[in-house]
C-alpha cells in the first residue's frame, strides 16, 4: 500500500480522534514513540535525541540525533517526511504541555507551507493548520455552529484576506502579525472558508470532533 500521508507523533496532548490510518506513514517524535506504543499502534521510524523517553527503542528504523541541535526532534520528523516525499502532514501530540514547544510546533506547520506541503496539529482540544497564498476549506457536515476558530497572521503582512461562512465575515482584507483581531469568531453551520493571497495564516478551531 502506497503511504499518502505522513503522521508525526509527538509526546503533548494526544488527541484519540486523530489517531493514524493504515495508509500512513508514521514517525514518532521521541517520547511519541510511547503515545503510539501505548495504543498499539507500531511506528514506520523513531527520531529524535531519546532524552525525552529516556532510552533508545529497538526499533529496526531508529535515527538518533544530538541531544545539542538545532532542531526540535518535531522538527527533525517534520523534514525526514518531506525528504520522503509527503505533502500532507498530521501531527498528533504537538500542543499542551510546555508553551515554548507548543509555539515551536505552530511554526514548524509555518515551516510546510514554505515547502509546499501542509501540517494539521491535533490536540483533544484545539485543531491548528497553516496556510500560505491559499485557501483553507470547511465542509458543512464537520462543522458545528458556535465553536470558535481564529486565524493569525504569520507572515509580516497578509494581503487579500477574506473569510466566509463564519459570524465575523471578511472581505480582501490585510492582517499584520502584531494585531490579533482575527481571534474569536465562530462557525455557523454552513460551508466556510479562509483564503490568503499574499502571505502565511495559522489557522485555530475547536476540535469538532469531541463535541
Amino acid at each position: 500500500m502506497e503511504k499518502n500521508r505522513c503522521y508525526i507523533a509527538g509526546a503533548g496532548d494526544f488527541c484519540e480522534t486523530a489517531l493514524p490510518k493504515p495508509e500512513d506513514y508514521i514517525i514518532a517524535a521521541d517520547a511519541g514513540y510511547t503515545a503510539l506504543t501505548s495504543r498499539n499502534i507500531t511506528p514506520d521510524v523513531i527520531i529524535g535525541d531519546f532524552d525525552s523517553l529516556g532510552f533508545v527503542p529497538e526499533h529496526p528504523n531508529v535515527i538518533r540525533s544530538s541531544v545539542e541541535k538545532d532542531d526540535t526532534d518535531m522538527m527533525l520528523a517534520v523534514k525526514l517526511g518531506l525528504l520522503l516525499g509527503f505533502t500532507r502532514f498530521t501531527i498528533n501530540g504537538g500542543l499542551g504541555g510546555r508553551i515554548d514547544h507548543t509555539f515551536s510546533n505552530i511554526q514548524t506547520l509555518a515551516y510546510l507551507t514554505e515547502h509546499g506541503a501542509i501540517g494539521k496539529l491535533y490536540s483533544n482540544d484545539a485543531c491548528i493548520t497553516a496556510i500560505k497564498n491559499s485557501t483553507y476549506k470547511f465542509t458543512s457536515d464537520k462543522v458545528v455552529a458556535g465553536n470558535i476558530i481564529s486565524v493569525f497572521c504569520k507572515s509580516e503582512k497578509a494581503k487579500g484576506v477574506t473569510i466566509k461562512g463564519f459570524k465575523y465575515p471578511l472581505d480582501n482584507a490585510t492582517l499584520t502579525n502584531i494585531n490579533p483581531i482575527g481571534i474569536s469568531n465562530e462557525f455557523t453551520g454552513t460551508d466556510a472558508s479562509i483564503e490568503v493571497k499574499h502571505g502565511v495564516l495559522v489557522i485555530m478551531w475547536d476540535n469538532i470532533a469531541k463535541r
